[in-house]
């Protein structure tokens, strides 16, 4: 249940206010799902790739795909099929590298996936803080009007601060959207920089040769 005090709050910001909560809610869930999507598909696990990258260039293929095979890692699925395609006497070697590149653009697809949802609840949430604030200083200013010179001067000070709110909460909102944005992106860039790597080294060392594969 929300508490009273909360409901107030957002009472006091209007329907902007309460639109940029929502917001909140969904950053904090899209940040908590792309870190546990990312955990689940071996983002921060490399280990096991090197140890079969490093069997293949000593030129075992069989164990290389020993210790690969059933691991769910980007980083061991894109070794795996590299060196799979490697090994396919029906693929000559461009034929191996485009079918490595295909796989690596959807799993890095899907690590990515999420991140313009992030992208777009950063730039959205101060803009509609901004928003509400201009609407709030509106409706004061047209309160302050109409009191002439009756006009209390704190009347129109509490309606500035209740407007601003507003501005606070959208920022509050987009920083840490933004912040995680730039981490997710970070471990995305880093595991496309894996990847590269290891369908290089697994291409140009190690494997069968070209010509025993005709």
């Amino acid at each position: 249940m929300i508490p009273q005090a909360l409901l107030d709050f957002l009472d006091r910001g209007g329907a902007t206010l309460w639109l940029i909560a929502a917001l909140s809610v969904l950053t904090l869930t899209l940040i908590l799902w792309k870190a546990w999507h990312l955990a689940l598909m071996g983002a921060w696990s490399g280990s096991a790739t090197q140890r079969a990258i490093s069997l293949w260039t000593d030129e075992q293929p069989d164990a290389a795909l020993a210790i690969l095979a059933g691991r769910r890692s980007l980083r061991a699925r894109l070794a795996h099929v590299a060196m799979s395609a490697r090994l396919d006497p029906d693929l000559d070697d461009s034929q191996a590298r485009e079918e490595t590149s295909r796989c690596a653009r959807a799993d890095l697809g899907a690590a990515r996936r999420g991140l313009r949802a992030l992208e777009l609840i950063s730039t959205i949430a101060p803009l509609l803080g901004l928003l509400g604030t201009v609407l709030g200083m509106i409706a004061a200013f047209q309160t302050l009007q109409e009191a002439g010179a009756r006009a209390d001067p704190s009347a129109l000070a509490g309606g500035i601060w209740v407007a601003l709110l507003t501005t606070a909460a959208g920022m509050a909102v987009a920083i840490p959207a933004g912040v995680a944005l730039s981490w997710f992106e970070s471990v995305s860039d880093r595991l496309q920089a894996d990847m590269e790597d290891a369908a290089t080294r697994i291409f140009i060392r190690g494997g069968p040769s070209q010509d025993s594969r005709g």
